[in-house]
Order: C-alpha cells, then sequence, then structure tokens
C-alpha cells in the first residue's frame, strides 16, 4: 500500500509545550511541528517564526499572553518557507526581518513553495483563508544585524547556507541562549529540500563554536545545557551526513535516483525511521542530496505538480 503523501496522513493535533529556556527568552513546541520563539525585552516583545497560518499564530499570541502583556513589536523569519511565515500577520509586529537571500528567495520561489506546502501539511494550512498573501520582511540584513529591545540586545545573523541558503539565528547574549531555525533539529528529521549539504556541516560548526547553554531548534524538544545542546547537533551532523554520503556514492558511479533512495534508505531507516515527519522528508531529501552530488548548487523549486511526481517516483 503506497504511503499518504507527505504529511497528508498526519491530522492529529499536536500537544503544545511551552518551555523557558532562559530569563524572558521562550520555546514554542508541538511535537515536531514547527516551532517558534520568544523573546521579551524591557518593553516589547520579538517573535521568531510565525507559524503557517493567523490561526496557528494565535496559539503562540496564546502563550504569550500567559506570560507578559508587553506589545509584539518584531517578528524575525529565519527562513523563507510557507509553514514558517503565512501567520505572520497576526502578531501586527512593527518590523518582519529576514536575510537579504531569505527575501530574495520570497521573490524567486515563495508562491510555489506555498502551494508545495500546503499541499504537503493539510493539518497546518487548516483556517488558511485567513492569510492575507506572501510574507514580505520590512527589514533585511546581510551578515548580521543587532536589535535592542529596550536594555535587551538581540543578535540576528546568518552563519552560512543550510537548510536554506539564507538561514538566519537569533542569538541572546545575556542569557547565551540561540534559537537556530532549522538549522538545528532534535529527534526530527532535517528537511533538506532546498538544503546545501556541502555547506550546512560548517555552519553547525559555527553555531557550536559559540558554545551556547540552550537552542530553540527549528522542530523537536528545547534544549537546555551544553549537553543536549552538543547531542543535538551532533545527531543533526550525522542526520544529514547518513543521507548525503550514500547519495554521493551512487550519483558518482552513475546511478539513478531509485538507487540513490535504496542507498540512503539502507544507512539511515535503521537511526531515524521513528524520528518525527521522517518519511514526509526523505524523497525530498534523496532527491537534493542526488541533484547537489551531480553538481546542482542551487536548488530546483519544489512545485506542487514535481512533488508528486517525485513522490509517486521513490514513496508511492
Amino acid at each position: 500500500m503506497a504511503k499518504a503523501f507527505a504529511s497528508q496522513g498526519d491530522m492529529t493535533e499536536k500537544a503544545i509545550t511551552f518551555d523557558e529556556i532562559g530569563e524572558g527568552l521562550w520555546a514554542f513546541t508541538a511535537e515536531g511541528d514547527p516551532n517558534s520563539g520568544v523573546i521579551i525585552g524591557d518593553d516589547s516583545v520579538m517573535i521568531i517564526e510565525a507559524q503557517a497560518t493567523p490561526r496557528l499564530a494565535g496559539k503562540v499570541i496564546e502563550k504569550v499572553r500567559s506570560v507578559t502583556d508587553k506589545p509584539i513589536t518584531h517578528l524575525v523569519l529565519t527562513h523563507y518557507h510557507a509553514v514558517r511565515v503565512l501567520g505572520a500577520s497576526a502578531y501586527g509586529a512593527d518590523q518582519i526581518i529576514m536575510s537579504d537571500t531569505a527575501r530574495a528567495m520570497v521573490a524567486e520561489r515563495g508562491q510555489e513553495d506555498w502551494d508545495s506546502e500546503f499541499q504537503r501539511f493539510p493539518r497546518l494550512f487548516e483556517g488558511h483563508e485567513s492569510i492575507p498573501g506572501l510574507t514580505w520582511p520590512t527589514t533585511t540584513f546581510s551578515g548580521s544585524m543587532t536589535v535592542y529591545l529596550g536594555r535587551r540586545r538581540v543578535d540576528i545573523s546568518h552563519p552560512g547556507r543550510a537548510h536554506t541558503a539564507g538561514d538566519a539565528v537569533v542569538f541572546v547574549p545575556d542569557q547565551n541562549v540561540m534559537f537556530t531555525g532549522d538549522i538545528v533539529e532534535d529527534r526530527s528529521a532535517c528537511y533538506c529540500g532546498d538544503g546545501h549539504f556541502s555547506d550546512w556541516g560548517r555552519t553547525l560548526d559555527v553555531i557550536a563554536a559559540r558554545d551556547v547553554d540552550a537552542i530553540a531548534p527549528g522542530r523537536g524538544g528545547a534544549l537546555t545545557g551544553r549537553k543536549d545542546v552538543a547531542r543535538a547537533i551532533t545527531s543533526t551532523r550525522d542526520f544529514l551526513d547518513s543521507t548525503y554520503a550514500p547519495a554521493a556514492r551512487v550519483a558518482a558511479r552513475g546511478g539513478s535516483l531509485k538507487d540513490a533512495w535504496d542507498a540512503v534508505r539502507a544507512t539511515c531507516d535503521p537511526k531515524f525511521s521513528d524520528y518525527a515527519i521522517y518519511e514526509h522528508c526523505l524523497p525530498f531529501n534523496v532527491s537534493r542530496a542526488y541533484d547537489e552530488a551531480r553538481g546542482m548548487d542551487t536548488p530546483r523549486i519544489w512545485t506542487d505538480k514535481r512533488d508528486l511526481e517525485m513522490w509517486e517516483q521513490l514513496q508511492g
């Protein structure tokens, strides 16, 4: 029997957790669904990741209001993916911040990504009628920028290509805490369909070198303590290496995409099959790894049609 496409078979609402990972710093998580972060400053609040719809953003806002009544003034979007950005209108933030590259990717492939992810994640897009359109930043940066929420300093930077070409991380120096977006995951498959395997490991090195005390990852539980941080960075690296190396070996000998699929499954299934969204991500990951190994530096744009064709070839 063919597997349900992507996450179309996952219609169970996830249990939400809201963990304080530093003074005034919170991680909103939901059993492998996309996470959000909260930074409470002296007189205002910054949110990291908007969620897929205003409906889901409302759940983040509800948790924020359980700990502070300060206005939400800043929204940081670590990359352009629809499940991260299309709930932005709910926050009413004065500033919506992305990297320059992430904004360019909205322009290049934002609508295609929306159509693609809408098809992949029907549960996350319940209430999609309230999405007003593509989310565009009001503020962009190239290498890094700093925002002050009163006296609280927040550093936003682009540490290198990884999950996408334009990933950002958010660092709060006074608590030595970082929000990494999907560069780091915990017990969740990395989605690599728009990724850069050759750079991702070096980007993880940049994050590891910061020696932070806590991380809010893109998916999975909050990581508190350097032991948990190191474990998640190591497991993320292992997931990437275990995906790319078998695909690259197949590509080097002129094998097919289906050959790469079989080789990656043989390596990854024993280690990662119980990870959140594993079966969803794997065909997209193998396709991208195979392309990159054959010299394709820029990921091809996923469309709702290409998604289904690839899925049928590999997973269907």
